[in-house]
């Protein structure tokens, strides 16, 4: 969840939103970024209806963003939110398709998109807001993309495991985006229980890079 004076924007709701939301006493969110459209990146999305009707009878819609695949994925996913007869109670969202190659604007807030290569077959979008960057479920970054990680401050990158992975980068090549990009701080994120014990783990990453844990708050 990132802050930016009283707008809230979270990056990917999966299937643990409901508890994430509840354990940090969040009661109001204005947008969520979708990176891709993996299940357990989507799988909380039905949850939204409790900041949709926590005012109720005011009702507040849930603006979600991502590409063209994501945007497809949850229209067929969660179809009940979309029909032209709708039951009581669905969620109310409003559904916004990114052009992957330009910065957009959640709220006042501008979001550049990072994109990078899943896997073979799928696309994940990472997100840059001012000087921190999250990026996830990436196996591989171009250039060009890379280069709009320069300057931040910030950067949260996926590390699935120490060896390599398909689909993930390991906490190798992590590390190497890291030591390219020169953050000032950076955490990995999406880790496995391959990582091992957490202080095990630490001790083993070098300075300025840290494993993210659940409730970590920075402050940029």
């Amino acid at each position: 969840m990132v802050e930016v004076g009283d707008r809230r924007i979270v990056i990917d709701a999966g299937p643990d939103f409901r508890q994430q939301m509840l354990r940090e006493g969040v009661a109001h969110l204005d947008a969520i970024l979708l990176t891709h459209e993996h299940k357990d990146h989507t799988a909380g999305i039905d949850d939204v209806r409790a900041f949709n009707f926590v005012d109720y009878p005011t009702i507040h819609t849930m603006h979600i963003y991502g590409n063209a695949p994501t945007i497809a994925t949850l229209l067929k996913d969660f179809d009940y939110a979309f029909a032209k007869d709708k039951y009581r109670g669905v969620p109310v969202i409003e559904l916004h398709t990114i052009d992957e190659q330009h910065p957009f604007d959640v709220c006042g807030v501008e979001v550049t998109p990072i994109i990078g290569q899943h896997s073979m077959r799928f696309r994940s979008v990472g997100y840059r807001i001012g000087e921190l960057a999250y990026i996830t479920d990436f196996s591989h970054i171009e250039p060009e993309e890379e280069a709009k990680l320069q300057g931040v401050t910030t950067l949260v990158v996926n590390a699935l495991r120490w060896t390599r992975h398909d689909s993930h980068f390991s906490v190798n090549e992590a590390v190497a985006l890291i030591e390219r990009v020169k953050p000032e701080r950076a955490y990995l994120t999406h880790m496995s229980h391959d990582i091992g014990l957490y202080d095990q783990a630490q001790e083993q990453l070098p300075k300025g890079v840290t494993l993210a844990y659940d409730g970590l708050v920075v402050e940029i």
